[in-house]
């Protein structure tokens, strides 16, 4: 069992605190009794709200503030231990729309992270990654893959500094605001169709919660420099439509029969699959128990010693796509879904 106790009387910063990890970071992190964690987000309303959901907890606090201003990094980051770095323009779409936006939050503005932890001499900074930075089809995926590198890169800025600099690499949150379950739900509610873009796709799914156990997990091992990519379950979105069907339809008031599902085509830029590191990335990654370490391309430049506890595997056989994986059948779908509290989590979130 994982200890979690390192981040006992510890000052965390989250960034992108009201967003969906960053709120599944809060809970967990409460359990361990940090000395302090600092919420930040520019979303002046959730930031109230979480302000109002912690308020009765003394080391709580809540910033409004912007990532991209530097000299705000700086000053909240004044005896910080560990910073996870969640914010960031999400949105496949709008991204393209909106390209130097993206480039200001997600890229500039994690340099000017980077920079201000230097400054103020913090322990670890995680960063948080995206399969799509890999072999990236639009402007999001381009922009997380380059976080990544500036990520890799500042453990060379170190100059005596001990900072720790790592990048942790997961796919879709299912159920999270940015998934497709909301949105099959809302059809569903509606009496569909359902519409899926095509009934070829494959995607890796984990729970916010493991996403975020994951993120403390990479806390705890990182040496700097590594990009942590999770072990997921893969699923068809056509299954997920089916099955989200056969169990919402009655709750609803529709025979889950009566319910089309409508192929509409793959969006630009999106993949059939879903990429988690590639063929490239093999030859210098290891596996552990839970995760793959695909460690920097120039690692004489880091002079690290890069070794981890359980340890499966030296050297990573194949590129770690949801194509190449076994899916979960239906049964072991739905399974997934009522475990978790998949459908009733996404509800909440609509």
């Amino acid at each position: 069992m994982t200890d979690f106790s390192y981040f006992s009387n510890k000052i965390i910063l989250i960034t992108g605190a009201a967003g969906t990890v960053g709120k599944e970071l809060i809970r967990q992190l409460l359990e361990y009794r940090p000395a302090e964690i600092r919420l930040l987000d520019n979303n002046e309303t959730e930031i109230f709200f979480l302000m109002e959901k912690y308020k009765h907890i003394s080391f709580v606090k809540c910033f409004l503030g912007d990532i991209r201003d530097k000299d705000r990094m700086k000053r909240i980051m004044k005896c910080v231990d560990i910073v996870f770095h969640t914010a960031a323009f999400k949105h496949v779409i709008l991204s393209e729309y909106h390209p130097f936006d993206v480039v200001q939050t997600n890229i500039l503005a994690t340099q000017n992270i980077i920079e201000a932890a230097l400054e103020n001499n913090v322990e670890k900074v995680i960063f948080t990654s995206s399969d799509k930075a890999v072999n990236p089809t639009n402007v999001m995926g381009a922009s997380k893959l380059m976080c990544e590198k500036l990520i890799t890169a500042a453990n060379t800025l170190t100059y005596g500094n001990k900072t720790i600099f790592a990048s942790v690499r997961f796919g879709n949150i299912i159920g999270s605001r940015g998934s497709v379950v909301p949105v099959f739900m809302n059809q569903i509610k509606s009496g569909g169709p359902v519409t899926v873009t095509d009934k070829r796709m494959t995607r890796f799914i984990m729970t916010v919660e493991q996403a975020a156990n994951l993120i403390l997990k990479t806390a705890l091992l990182a040496k700097g420099g590594e990009v942590f990519i999770t072990k997921m379950p893969v699923m068809r979105i056509i299954d997920l439509a089916e099955v989200m069907i056969y169990i919402l339809a009655p709750k609803y008031g529709y025979s889950p029969e009566t319910i089309e599902i409508k192929e509409i085509g793959a969006k630009p830029g999106e993949k059939l699959y879903e990429e988690l590191m590639t063929q490239e990335e093999t030859r210098r990654s290891l596996e552990l128990k839970d995760m793959f370490v695909t460690l920097p391309a120039f690692r004489e430049v880091y002079k690290i010693d890069y070794t981890y506890p359980d340890i499966v595997k030296e050297q990573v056989d194949k590129a770690y796509i949801s194509a190449n994986e076994t899916y979960l059948t239906k049964e072991e779908l739905k399974d997934y879904l009522i475990k978790h509290k998949v459908l009733e989590k996404a509800e909440q979130e609509i």
